[in-house]
């Protein structure tokens, strides 16, 4: 469950990223949506992707 959520996040991140296109013309305006559209797809893959995958590591295994 914790990998779909990570993933969505991530995904969601992009969108971010490229609806910065459409929603504003001025080029400050679309580096801000931009650079928060980038910070949420980190989140996404530092925050929840690499928890899960980190729990479940193989160097973990005993």
């Amino acid at each position: 469950m914790m990998i779909l959520i990570g993933l969505l996040v991530t995904l969601f991140g992009f969108v971010i990223s490229v609806l910065s296109l459409t929603l504003t013309s001025s080029v400050g305006g679309r580096l801000v949506i931009v650079l928060l559209g980038i910070a949420v797809s980190l989140f996404g893959i530092m925050g929840l992707l690499n928890k899960h995958y980190l729990k479940n590591a193989i160097w973990k295994k005993g």
